[in-house]
Formats: structure tokens, sequence, C-alpha cells
């Protein structure tokens, strides 16, 4: 396995997740080893969960995807030479 000269983006740990049920945002620090499955809002209290076929809330209504798929996304753009993103 060879060094393809590509430079790997830096994994990005703040996300702005927005509650599906009233719309509030609020920035957080996504865990770098582990999924978060369950969020409450802190705006009206709704309990949610991710989107079917989505790891975490961060995938389904982050602003950016959390560290593990950051991380799968930037091991297969190497592999395949190419751009790509999880759940799209």
């Amino acid at each position: 396995m060879g060094d393809s000269g590509q430079v790997r983006p830096p994994i990005v740990l703040q996300s702005t997740i927005t509650c599906p049920r009233c719309g509030a945002k609020k920035t957080e620090t996504m865990p770098t080893d582990a999924c978060v499955f369950v969020y409450e809002c802190g705006a009206c209290g709704g309990h949610f969960a991710p989107k079917r076929g989505h790891c975490c809330v961060f995938c389904s209504y982050g602003t950016v995807q959390c560290p593990p798929v950051q991380e799968s996304s930037a091991s297969r753009n190497e592999a395949v030479g190419g751009l790509g993103g999880a759940h799209d």
C-alpha cells in the first residue's frame, strides 16, 4: 500500500444540530469514540433519534456528520481517489 500523496482533512468535532420538532439550533461537540443515538432538545424538551439509515443524530440533523463517518468517508475517498459522502 503506497502513499497516495493526498492529505486527509482534519476531523471536525463541532456540529450545529437542529431539532426536527421545534427548529431550535445548538452547536455541540461530537464524541470521537461513539455515536449519539438519542438527543434531547434544550428548547422544547423533545427527544429524537437518527433517521433510518443514519448512525446518529448528528448525521441526521447536524451540519457536520459524526467523526466515525468523516473518517470512513476520508478513507473511502482515499481508496477511490474521488469525492463522496456518507448518507447522500
